[in-house]
């Protein structure tokens, strides 16, 4: 008796049990109507973009970062380009295969990291002679369209720059500018700050510059 009554209370509990989920396979298979539903079809599996889009967490967050050699002019063959920007007055440039911007390089990698992508020397490889002296902010734009084709934008962006030379506070402004634009976000879902490597090793002996970013992004 005691197990048939415990079976009839289980029996009238299981449809209000399956409001708590959209859809419970189990309760389907014992024939019992889920009240929950009513007049809505059970969902059905889904392929491609639009079932990984809606796999997709909410946030994802990711860390980029990246380092070049300062050299002569001469030697380099280009000048200092960070976010963007060419650094007027300053007698040497990066040593890189593409513009060896920094800052963009570590938005980039910042980006693909929170995909769960190939990093950036992967996607565009120092080996493609397509890539030499190419403008970064085509990295960004890819980059972009990456994130947006997820369904993902920009939540926060956090940029640190570590050099000794050049100065950047009369850039920043530009800098910042220059990523809002290419990741079609909001001046105040970026910030660009720069601290010196205390005269300590190649950055602080200014014979190298370093970024890293830290990235929050969101579903639209």
């Amino acid at each position: 008796m005691l197990a048939f009554r415990i079976a009839l209370v289980g029996a009238a509990l299981l449809p209000l049990a399956s409001c708590f989920t959209p859809y419970i396979p189990s309760v389907a298979r014992h024939g019992i109507k889920n009240p929950c539903l009513a007049g809505r079809s059970p969902p059905t599996m889904r392929t491609g973009l639009g079932m990984r889009m809606m796999a997709e967490p909410a946030i994802r967050i990711g860390h980029g970062w990246d380092i070049h050699r300062l050299a002569s002019l001469e030697e380099a063959g280009q000048a200092c380009v960070i976010g963007g920007v060419t650094v007027k007055d300053f007698d040497l440039g990066t040593v890189a295969h593409s513009d060896g911007d920094v800052l963009y390089h570590s938005t980039v990698d910042a980006i693909l990291g929170a995909l769960t992508m190939p990093d950036i020397g992967q996607l565009f490889p120092d080996t493609d002679p397509k890539w030499k002296g190419c403008d970064s902010s085509a990295f960004m734009e890819e980059a972009w369209r990456l994130m947006d084709e997820r369904g993902y934008q920009i939540s926060n962006l956090d940029i640190t720059l570590v050099l000794q030379k050049p100065r950047v506070s009369p850039i920043k402004d530009k800098m910042k500018e220059n990523v809002v634009k290419l990741l079609r976000t909001t001046d105040d879902r970026v910030n660009i700050k720069a601290r010196t490597h205390e005269k300590v090793d190649s950055i602080g002996e200014a014979r190298a510059l370093a970024c890293h970013a830290v990235l929050l992004m969101e579903k639209k």
